[in-house]
């Protein structure tokens, strides 16, 4: 206090004799005459301030001078830090100055003049947790990653400041693709701070790649904890993780557990189409396929898809034609008007030789929806009820160029997948992908695939018909091994679109 106060009494001192050394500067003309000792000095201008600044040199000089003889008196009367402080007292202004900079040259973008002042700042003071962190910044940011790993390795060796170093490295780690040292990082910074929604994240995706399905649900339950995450979104995402774990115990000692993960998997999220199949499988394994078919009739319930129908299938694989047709109506009858079920329906009537109803069964989707799949269809009833080869090739030639239908498609990169995963494969995104159709890129084949049903045959008639309808008169029935036939030149041609595709 006192200190304060003489130096604002120094300051108004200083600021008065100034004045009247001006007034007197004016009132003696020319030159000032300095009388010193009896001998007097006649001063010109440049003379005059340059004396001025000799003064103020030497006026600065004594206060200096005034501060050591003052902490060296501290220091006598038992202060044994006043010395150090008056000495540590410029060294921490000019280093919180540099401190100051490098932060600003940081935010304006200009790494290597930040990464300069964040050395010298480091020079001036003893405070690591604020230049090795400033370092590290500015070393990332001008693109130096060795020197920002030394920098956050020196942050662990502080409890205060552990947390970030981890969190720098574990951020650099995954930038260079080291997935398991980027696994183990996370984890500590998780162990660290367990509410910190971005090293939950990054933990709970790292996980999902490296297939460690039971701390991944961890890492859930504490999102769900603390408010990060909704529940409906958590059941859903939990039992995405709960099936992966089913599907990751595969010794046969274990298939019990496997079974039971599988069937709360199903129990979490009855529209996860691989939980279902799994826990019917799991049913059927255990002696129970009533319990199977009514899971799998649930599901289709929600979402009629073909992997569902292939495991109700499943449950009787040796049963004829006619009696899976009659097995399969109650779960058809589930979602009668769904375009999935048409299809099933279709196929199921074409495998039973009933090709009419097969026809009355896939109605008018060749038209409003031709697929792929549906074209094919049309191609084995066609081959069924005898018509000529050039209408069946008609078919399975605009199956060539017709739309794939709905696939697994990742809702936030639209990269196909051929099988459902829980993490997609191109983007790396975990619970994105949803059975839909992909958007139809434009597409052309050589000599122009507009031309092909003319080569190869007639182009059918896209109307819908029945010939007991048309009172003509029913050609035989095709032979029996018709559908294998036609099935045949299904998965020729459709193989040969997919190859086309993925070229």
């Amino acid at each position: 206090m006192i200190w304060s106060f003489l130096k604002i009494a120094i300051f108004v001192v200083f600021v008065a004799a100034v004045a009247l050394l001006a007034d007197h500067l004016a009132a003696s003309g020319p030159g000032i005459r300095v009388a010193i000792a009896n001998t007097e000095f006649t001063l010109g201008p440049v003379q005059a301030v340059v004396a001025l600044l000799v003064g103020l040199l030497a006026f600065w000089l004594l206060l200096r001078i005034l501060g050591l003889l003052g902490a060296l008196v501290r220091f006598l009367n038992g202060d044994e830090t006043a010395l150090s402080r008056h000495f540590d007292r410029n060294r921490e202004q000019k280093g919180y100055r540099a401190l100051a900079d490098a932060m600003m040259s940081l935010a304006s973008g200009e790494a290597k003049l930040a990464m300069s002042q964040a050395t010298r700042a480091e020079k001036y003071l003893n405070k690591p947790e604020l230049t090795n962190l400033l370092t590290a910044q500015a070393a990332e940011a001008g693109g130096d990653t060795r020197r920002a790993t030394e920098a956050y390795k020196r942050l662990l060796g502080d409890e205060r400041t552990r947390f970030v170093g981890v969190r720098g490295l574990m951020k650099q780690k995954v930038a260079e693709g080291e997935t398991e040292t980027a696994l183990k990082l996370a984890q500590t910074a998780f162990a660290l701070k367990p509410r910190h929604e971005e090293v939950q994240d990054t933990l709970l995706k790292l996980q999902a790649e490296t297939g460690d399905w039971q701390g991944a649900r961890k890492v859930l339950g504490a999102k769900l904890k603390q408010g990060l995450l909704p529940r409906d979104v958590y059941k859903r995402r939990d039992a995405v993780l709960a099936l992966q774990e089913a599907k990751a115990i595969t010794d046969e000692t274990a298939t019990i557990e496997a079974r039971e993960a599988a069937i709360a998997a199903n129990k979490m999220s009855p529209d996860l189409i691989p939980a279902a199949v799994l826990a019917a499988d799991g049913y059927v394994r255990n002696g129970k396929p009533k319990y199977a078919a009514r899971v799998l009739r649930k599901a289709w319930q929600m979402r009629p898809h073909p992997d569902l129908a292939a495991a109700f299938a499943a449950i009787d694989p040796d049963e004829t034609p006619v009696a899976r047709l009659k097995r399969f109506a109650p779960l058809m009858a589930a979602a009668p008007d769904d375009e999935e079920t048409r299809l099933l329906r279709a196929e199921l009537n074409i495998a039973a030789e009933d090709f009419p109803s097969a026809r009355r069964a896939i109605g008018d989707l060749h038209t409003t929806h031709p697929t792929a799949r549906t074209l094919a269809i049309m191609a084995a009833i066609s081959r069924g009820e005898g018509e000529s080869d050039s209408i069946v090739r008609g078919w399975l030639t605009r199956a060539l160029t017709a739309s794939r239908g709905p696939q697994w498609v990742c809702d936030n990169c639209h990269h196909v997948h051929a099988d459902w995963g829980p993490v997609c494969d191109n983007c790396g995104g975990f619970d994105t992908l949803s059975w839909k159709e992909p958007p139809r890129p434009a597409m052309s084949l050589p000599n122009g695939a507009e031309m092909l049903p003319m080569i190869v045959g007639s182009d059918p008639a896209p109307e819908v018909h029945d010939a007991s309808d048309t009172g003509m008169e029913v050609s035989d029935p095709a032979p029996a091994d018709a559908t294998a036939e036609t099935g045949m030149i299904l998965d020729e041609n459709i193989g040969r679109k997919a190859q086309d595709d993925a070229s």
